[in-house]
């Protein structure tokens, strides 16, 4: 985890200041597990973010009061897209009325749906984390917060989502970086995984996210966000070319992605599998699937698993990569997912390149975080690089 002094505030009890936590690339989720890894990559200036004025209700839900029962502390974490507060035993999860383009949380209604979407999503996999839905209702005082089926719907200012809050020391970030990351974990996620793609949803409006000219539209959606990067430290011209003929070469073989659709392997995954996203507490929890935006979750199973195993070579951990790749094709029985893996992968890695250059030339952020984030992308791009010269 990479917390800036600069972007750090007491993160206690609510005692007459805020208690915020900004954070940048590798998000805190990896450390604590109780905010959206996906969300803090759309980190783009916590120093803005920081001097704005805090709504009404995010002051009221920082009291612990506002609880029952009160806990002993609340903590706030702030992302562009989120408020999500931090009490002793659970997390209440509340949208930010933003819209991307990728995402529009604009309205109430559109508020409610997507959290509605988000705890249905992610019980898929961790039914007992993602506990209910709530609803924050204006009074005659200030605020009060309920279940939503309890709420009187022409009072409601907000909808959130309640979620159980994890252990932070077994999140898997964690666990990779204090060296115990074992193969039977990662036989445990396989135990996990090859049930869930089993019984996902692969129907034909699913099935169509496995074209090339569907998948292409992620993969040069990349290119045309980092072409103004190409001489950047991070991105040379020939790393960027070498990648982009790799990928529309690849997006050439119209059999190979149709055999990927006959065989039924596109189906409606999680979007976003990897080691910020995982638990490996009393069993295997993976959460924070992609809920607002479905052409990020409907896709190849192969995908999915190329990020995971993307995620553990970047951290040098290359043996447990191929482990997890080889473990999950012998229980699932894909034996087409190999042919899939380095096209993927370089995708995932590409990806997380992006997100770093996006954050290093953020106005905002500091000279320190700037490098850190032209490393991180370098890094990034550099292992894309390597699986496009396979």
């Amino acid at each position: 985890m990479t917390v800036y002094a600069d972007q750090q505030f007491t993160a206690g009890a609510y005692s007459g200041r805020v208690a915020n936590l900004f954070t940048d690339i590798p998000s805190i989720a990896e450390a604590l597990g109780f905010y959206s890894a996906r969300e803090a990559k759309l980190y783009n200036g916590s120093l803005a973010m920081q001097n704005q004025e805090l709504p009404g209700f995010v002051t009221y839900l920082l009291q612990p009061t506002a609880y029952t029962p009160a806990p002993a502390a609340v903590k706030l974490i702030q992302t562009h897209i989120s408020y999500v507060f931090i009490t002793d035993d659970h997390v209440y999860k509340f949208k930010k009325p933003v819209d991307f383009g990728f995402l529009d949380f604009t309205t109430l209604p559109k508020r409610q749906h997507f959290c509605q979407q988000e705890l249905i999503l992610n019980r898929r996999l961790c039914p007992t984390i993602y506990l209910d839905l709530v609803a924050l209702s204006k009074t005659e005082t200030g605020f009060m917060l309920s279940g939503a089926a309890a709420a009187d719907p022409k009072h409601i200012a907000e909808y959130g989502i309640r979620m159980k809050r994890m252990p932070e020391e077994q999140m898997m970030a964690n666990v990779i970086r204090s060296g115990r990351l074992i193969p039977e974990m990662i036989d445990a996620i396989c135990d996990v995984l090859v049930p869930f793609y089993a019984k996902a949803d692969g129907g034909a409006d699913i099935r169509k996210f496995g074209r090339p000219e569907k998948v292409g539209i992620n993969i040069f959606e990349n290119f045309s966000q980092t072409e103004a990067f190409i001489g950047n430290p991070s991105l040379s011209k020939e790393q960027f070319d070498r990648i982009k003929n790799f990928s529309t070469l690849f997006l050439q073989q119209d059999k190979l992605f149709a055999a990927r659709i006959e065989a039924g392997r596109i189906r409606d995954c999680h979007g976003d599998l990897y080691s910020a996203n995982i638990c490996l507490a009393d069993q295997v929890y993976i959460f924070d699937c992609i809920e607002f935006n479905e052409r990020f979750r409907y896709c190849d199973v192969a995908s999915d698993i190329a990020f995971l195993a993307m995620d553990l070579d970047f951290h040098g951990l290359a043996g447990l990569s191929q482990h997890f790749v080889k473990r999950f094709i012998e229980k699932s029985g894909d034996t087409g997912l190999q042919k899939m893996l380095d096209f993927y992968k370089c995708y995932r890695a590409y990806v997380r390149g992006k997100i770093n250059l996006f954050t290093a030339s953020a106005p905002e952020v500091d000279q320190e975080t700037k490098l850190q984030c032209q490393e991180m992308a370098g890094k990034y791009f550099r292992l894309a690089e390597r699986y496009a010269s396979k």
